[in-house]
């Protein structure tokens, strides 16, 4: 599925989509619920998963190895089954980003730093919103987004069905779900001097990647953010969403705008970027999405991390 075409009714209808209903249907009750029982199932979901996905679970212990060698084992244990208690929780939370009325979101966000997006909006080059993949992606963005209008880049998903109301229910939200892929889009929403809510952090293979730390980890990470900042001027705000402790709700942290960026020098920015989500994730470790194989292209020469 492309661009705005919508799939076919034998192929929602499908039996083998029926999980994915099922999911929205529980995701649409869970929606419902009062904030802490949705906390508390979040956990539970997570406490599953962490036994149910020995994959998963391989995956993100591997990178918690590679990311924090400084933690004893017992550290590292302890930081990866807070992960999956947030994992269960960021599931949870896209329900409520999704379907959750706006009356009922107000008094979950606390928001940090908004005049720093505000003043680069007053550039007229539109604004590049950089975020990274954390458990709370979905219902960070939905709390910014109703305080400042986005546009919102994202990753077309392979399930049709999936795809078909991720993208609903983000338009509905965010005015645009722009695919990663549609560059045109996304310049024309900078043009208008749009934000547009972007996350650059995950292993999109060799094509315009390079090889720079991450964590002190060579990583294959895409030069787009800057390509994209030098193409239309936009300027660059860090935006990192922290989910707080005691069902206290989110943290919405703007930074001031990256300066002097783009530099010219591809992988000189491409640091840049891992360095400033490398420093966002080391305030909130176990929120950030280790169950991604983040270093799964590896350079020329060096073995599978995760075999």
């Amino acid at each position: 599925m492309h661009g705005t075409e919508t799939p076919r009714l034998a192929t929602l209808v499908h039996p083998r989509q029926w999980p994915v209903w099922l999911g929205v249907g529980l995701g649409r009750i869970a929606a419902r619920f009062p904030y802490a029982w949705q906390m508390a199932c979040g956990r539970l979901i997570g406490h599953l998963a962490l036994h149910l996905m020995p994959h998963r679970r391989h995956v993100a212990r591997v990178n918690l190895s590679l990311c924090f060698p400084e933690l004893s084992d017992g550290e590292r244990l302890q930081l990866l089954r807070d992960h999956f208690g947030a994992l269960g929780m960021g599931l949870v939370e896209t329900a409520i980003a999704w379907w959750a009325p706006e009356h009922r979101l107000r008094s979950l966000a606390r928001i940090q730093g908004l005049e720093h997006l505000q003043n680069a909006l007053r550039g007229g080059r539109g604004v590049i919103l950089l975020s990274a993949h954390f458990t709370t992606l979905e219902l960070g963005g939905r709390l910014l987004a109703m305080q400042v209008p986005f546009h919102v880049l994202y990753r077309q998903h392979k399930n049709p069905l999936f795809e078909h109301i991720m993208k609903q229910r983000r338009r509905m939200h965010f005015e645009r779900a722009i695919p990663r892929g549609d560059m045109r889009s996304l310049l024309l929403s900078l043009k208008d001097n749009m934000p547009v809510w972007y996350a650059p952090d995950q292993n999109y293979g060799r094509e315009q990647s390079l090889f720079v730390p991450f964590f002190g980890i060579p990583a294959a990470t895409i030069t787009a953010t800057a390509r994209v900042a030098r193409a239309s001027g936009a300027a660059v705000v860090p935006f990192f969403p922290k989910r707080l402790p005691d069902n206290g709700g989110y943290l919405l942290r703007l930074y001031p705008a990256l300066s002097d960026f783009p530099s010219g020098d591809d992988s000189a920015d491409a640091r840049r970027i891992n360095a400033v989500i490398e420093r966002a994730i080391r305030e909130m470790p176990a929120q950030y999405l280790w169950a991604h194989r983040r270093f799964k292209t590896r350079p020329p020469g060096e073995t599978d991390v995760y075999a």
